[in-house]
């Protein structure tokens, strides 16, 4: 793997505390870049940020309740840009800042709410502002045909069933949080899940009676799981931003997906997965 800008200033900061061995290890990395860049730009297949042409690679972070809309705005950016591959990486949106700032290589991030945002942007890995493109709010998965009979946030609270949430650490279960909060309620969960993929698969699986996620996530499982509806939800939406990364490979066409997310076309599909317009 091909050193980036992002850890020649991690090896810069390095150096300021002292550290000779961070230095050389700056100047291999200069090195290796003029190398690559050399052959990218002699390939002239690297989709830089002069080249005009959308073309090569695209990778893109993402928080794990975007998966099945980001995935089918994917298969259409492909389709509109021949010869391009989009590469996803999902998961909770702490983690996947967490990989950013901690120099893995990607174009675009986008998160599950301005808090993970903003740990990139300090880090200075963000290039411009990021943008609110859609908002989410919380909803209960219940088992099919809701045999617990569960028709509040309150319900949640009975010792008897097994209820799921995310952890605290990422957007949904900080939302949960908020809402409960927002009711005065104490829930004690069987566990906290790392994303909000895991917590509805627990209800999935049957291995839990109910997980506070979002309502995309809830509609994206069918039949699967029985959604439940909690007005304290409305007291815990999270927008959810998107950025183009400051020393991503392929500038070009990291605008370029960021543009169809920001469509009407792009816009379109993420309300019909059960977004709301930011």
């Amino acid at each position: 793997m091909t050193c980036t800008a992002r850890r020649a200033r991690r090896a810069l900061r390095m150096a300021g505390a002292g550290g000779v061995a961070a230095l050389l290890a700056l100047s291999a990395c200069s090195s290796s870049g003029d190398s690559s860049a050399s052959k990218s730009d002699s390939s002239g297949s690297g989709g830089g940020p002069d080249s005009g042409k959308v073309t090569g690679d695209v990778t893109v972070f993402a928080a794990a309740s975007l998966k099945e809309s980001f995935e089918k705005l994917g298969q259409e950016f492909e389709r509109q840009h021949p010869g391009t591959k989009v590469t996803f990486s999902f998961g909770g949106s702490d983690s996947l800042a967490a990989s950013i700032t901690g120099g893995a290589p990607a174009d675009v991030f986008a998160s599950a709410s301005p808090k993970t945002m903003k740990i990139v942007t300090d880090a200075g890995d963000a290039s411009g502002t990021p943008a609110t493109f859609v908002r989410n709010q919380l909803q209960i998965a219940a088992l099919p045909g809701n045999p617990d009979k569960i028709g509040s946030l309150k319900d949640l609270t009975n010792p008897d069933l097994k209820v799921v949430l995310c952890d605290r650490t990422v957007p949904c279960g900080a939302a949960a949080q908020k809402a409960l909060d927002a009711s005065k309620l104490t829930l004690t969960p069987v566990s906290y899940e790392e994303d909000v993929k895991s917590a509805l698969n627990k209800v999935v699986l049957k291995e839990a009676d109910a997980a506070v996620v979002y309502r995309t996530d809830v509609k994206a499982a069918g039949e699967k799981v029985e959604g439940v509806e909690f007005p304290e939800a409305a007291e815990a939406v999270n927008d959810y931003p998107i950025t183009l990364l400051k020393d991503g490979p392929n500038p070009t066409a990291a605008k370029a997906f960021i543009a169809l997310v920001q469509s009407p076309e792009g816009q379109k599909v993420l309300t019909e997965a059960g977004f709301l317009q930011p």
